[in-house]
């Protein structure tokens, strides 16, 4: 069966960084596109950012474009999410997921942005 496992999250101080990694397994990693999406406090799930699945095409909803960057590696079936500049609004559980709308996700990874 599918399985996302994300990790790396943590507690980080405004400015700082965190590099996420999705572990994937049990579906063709390397035909799909892969996404993070997040769920603030108080707030329904959004999505962040999508590679394709050569990991050439990346797309960045604008509240993240220019800090985060993401990236796969196809023959780990990884995915990753190197987050810099990070904000308080930033603070969140992030999912790797499959669909941009997260309907197959892991389980989450929290990162906590505060001074």
């Amino acid at each position: 069966q599918v399985q996302l496992v994300e990790s790396g999250g943590g507690l980080v101080q405004p400015g700082g960084s965190l590099n996420l990694s999705c572990a994937a397994s049990g579906f063709s990693f390397g035909d799909s596109t892969m996404r993070w999406l997040r769920q603030r406090p108080g707030s329904s799930l959004e999505w962040v950012s999508a590679i394709d699945r050569t990991g050439w095409v990346k797309q960045y909803a604008d509240f993240v474009k220019g800090r985060f960057i993401i990236s796969r590696d196809n023959g780990k079936n990884m995915v990753y999410f190197e987050m810099n500049d990070l904000k308080p609004e930033d603070a969140a559980i992030y999912y790797c997921s499959i669909d941009p709308r997260g309907d197959v996700r892991g389980q989450g990874t929290q990162v906590s942005v505060s001074s």
